[in-house]
């Protein structure tokens, strides 16, 4: 219990350090960035006059240390600023598109859990077998199609010549759950990649959790194969797997931008790619500080389920 505390708060001194980091470097590389948001704001024609106004209402004006600090201080109150653009807090720009990316993101992680373990576990119980090279083929065949020649594909096919999928989710708005056709493939694009690598990443886990030492210790108290494959060999394969998992997560929320624009889903991928094309630089550094917590929480817990399933010396008959 002692080291469960002791690795718990390691990793939780570790994501504060990287969560300060990830704002630090979000700031510095959108002061990098080329252009200037009071020009882009200042219409075709700007003057100086009315460029130099809007930089002053942005506090563009002021030293980059005075804004870095009034932005983390309105980070640590709950404040992510206000859109250069509309006015509007960067709050709602996030809330409105986080709804679509996290159904979308919901409904893959519902399929690919079963999908990918199934698979993976299926593999590796046939080892070297006609399943399992079967299994590995075919992952690895749709492991390599990029996710928007796939998208294509898909919309060509069964929207376009066969008419049974709606082709994009445009006029659906943010209603999808009342439309679940225009869910269909846009699902299907998010999950072909991450199925694959999951159901691999089970099968080599199973593979080498058979091997072990522990396992083998199992089968020489006479436990059945069954409960050798479920209850000591696989929560070897799933320690790696929940930190794969979690990363694919974190890929799913955090703007899926390929499938998003593909397919006009108003996501949180389709807000970042308004926000950088009219330099709108608080939703983008909002986006991107929500992406950075997303990415340090969800590893963190996959960290500390990785922890508490791996192996442990001995094996509970």
């Amino acid at each position: 219990m002692r080291g469960l505390r002791s690795f718990v708060a390691r990793r939780l001194l570790l994501g504060i350090a990287q969560t300060a980091a990830v704002v630090l470097l979000i700031f510095a590389l959108t002061e990098a960035l080329p252009g200037d948001a009071a020009v882009a704001l200042a219409g075709d024609q700007p003057d100086s006059g009315r460029i130099e106004a809007i930089r002053k209402a942005m506090h563009l004006d002021r030293p980059a240390p005075e804004r870095l600090v009034d932005w983390v201080t309105g980070l640590l109150h709950g404040d992510l600023g206000t859109s250069l653009t509309s006015g509007r807090p960067v709050s709602s720009y996030l809330t409105g598109g986080f709804g679509p990316t996290l159904l979308l993101a919901t409904l893959t992680v519902a399929l690919l859990v079963p999908l990918g373990f199934g698979l993976g576990i299926l593999a590796a119980r046939h080892a070297g077998g006609l399943i399992d090279r079967l299994v590995s083929s075919v992952t690895l065949a749709v492991y390599a199609v990029p996710e928007f020649a796939l998208g294509v594909l898909l919309v060509t096919v069964l929207a376009l010549r066969l008419g049974w999928l709606p082709p994009t989710a445009v006029g659906y708005g943010t209603d999808l759950p009342a439309h679940p056709a225009a869910l269909v493939l846009p699902v299907l694009v998010l999950l072909s990649r991450p199925v694959c690598s999951l159901a691999r990443l089970v099968r080599a886990g199973m593979i080498e959790a058979l091997a072990s030492p522990y396992v083998a210790q199992a089968r020489r108290y006479g436990i059945s194969g069954a409960r050798v494959h479920l209850t000591h060999a696989l929560p070897g394969a799933l320690a790696p797997a929940a930190q794969h998992l979690a990363r694919t997560i974190d890929w799913l929320l955090c703007g899926v931008i390929v499938v998003e624009a593909l397919y006009a889903i108003p996501g949180l991928g389709t807000v970042l790619l308004n926000a950088v094309a009219e330099r709108d630089v608080p939703v983008v550094q909002g986006l991107a500080v929500l992406f950075g917590v997303l990415t340090v929480v969800l590893n963190l817990g996959a960290d500390l389920v990785a922890h508490r399933l791996a192996p442990r010396a001995g094996v509970a008959a």
